[in-house]
């Protein structure tokens, strides 16, 4: 068929922007250019695609989406930003998936930090020094040693976002979330800051 004369159809259309998340007038496009060939479409929109990544991988993760979660009849609201390399990836719906699980998340399990990174050293040694003075007496420093790291491990899986287990499938932790969506859309991707407000606090 030739290309010159190829029009697609809207279904043609619908279906490859469903296989790809690309945008509509990009997979009329990719049609045309393959000359109705949904195979050859499809794998040129997947190329674009990686191609743009690889062009901003070395650059900041600036694009994405900032989502919102209300929950308890309005009296528990969260927002939160999750950075893409690409917009490209920011408007594909497991990204905005992914946002929607974090927000709804941080509204059940409170976090209070995004990574153990970024807990301030203080509080780290506050904690530590509470840990200390907790390990019962006579126990061999060895020993005491792997009780408060045990414990400050369980600290960080209270407190920090990516640490905490998903709360829609405790068998993998946020962070674990992220990476295997990582893993699907094949960029880099990071919560960046999150706020939750709760009514009367």
């Amino acid at each position: 068929m030739s290309t010159a004369t190829y029009q697609p159809k809207a279904d043609e259309i619908k279906k490859l922007r469903e296989a790809t998340d690309a945008p509509m007038m990009d997979c009329k496009k990719a049609l045309v250019e393959a000359g109705g060939d949904f195979n050859k479409a499809k794998e040129e929109l997947q190329k674009r695609g990686a191609a743009q990544a690889l062009k901003k991988a070395e650059r900041v993760a600036n694009e994405g989406l900032v989502a919102s979660y209300i929950h308890a009849g309005g009296k528990i609201g969260v927002l939160v930003e999750v950075n893409s390399e690409t917009d490209f990836v920011a408007r594909n719906p497991k990204f905005g998936e992914l946002t929607r699980d974090i927000a709804m998340h941080i509204a059940a399990m409170s976090p209070k930090y995004i990574d153990r990174e970024s807990v301030p050293a203080e509080v780290v040694d506050e904690v530590r020094k509470e840990l200390i003075a907790a390990v019962p007496a006579g126990k061999p420093p060895e020993v005491a040693q792997k009780i408060v790291d045990g414990k400050l491990n369980k600290w960080f899986e209270e407190h920090c976002l990516l640490d905490q287990p998903f709360v829609k499938d405790d068998s993998m932790s946020v962070g674990d979330l992220i990476n295997s969506v990582i893993g699907v859309l094949g960029e880099k991707i990071k919560v960046r800051r999150f706020a939750k407000y709760a009514l009367g606090e």
